[in-house]
């Protein structure tokens, strides 16, 4: 595909492709919807025990990786099911490897979560 060159026009319809992607993510893939309700529980979390701006960073970018990693991975999967429809060891090995990569950051969040929840339920509780 040939550069043509900048326009806001053209800036502006690629804002319009990416937010159709994640439109798409959230309404058709499932591993999405998980991470759609736990982001919700850690909002609400957060707004209640009162999260620190440093908090809130963390929390935000642990979020926002894994809905990365979760797009990028329904990406490979879509593409390899299209150039590969059988089965294929590669195109398994692939699709295992990105969707290792998606628990892992899934994991780091909850670890974050952890980090930052834990000691303030704990105070909360002994209240």
């Amino acid at each position: 595909m040939k550069n043509k060159g900048f326009t806001w026009r053209k800036r502006l319809l690629s804002f319009k492709f990416a937010f159709n992607g994640i439109r798409l993510l959230i309404k058709n893939e499932h591993n999405a919807w998980i991470h759609s309700f736990a982001t919700v529980c850690v909002l609400t979390a957060g707004f209640v025990l009162g999260l620190n701006k440093m908090e809130w960073i963390a929390i935000v970018f642990a979020i926002g990786s894994v809905f990365a990693a979760e797009a990028v991975n329904s990406s490979i999967e879509a593409l390899a099911d299209l150039v590969s429809p059988g089965y294929n060891e590669a195109i398994k090995r692939t699709k295992d490897l990105a969707a290792g990569a998606v628990l892992i950051l899934a994991i780091a969040a909850a670890v974050v979560g952890c980090l930052i929840f834990i000691p303030k339920l704990l105070y909360w509780c002994n209240s």
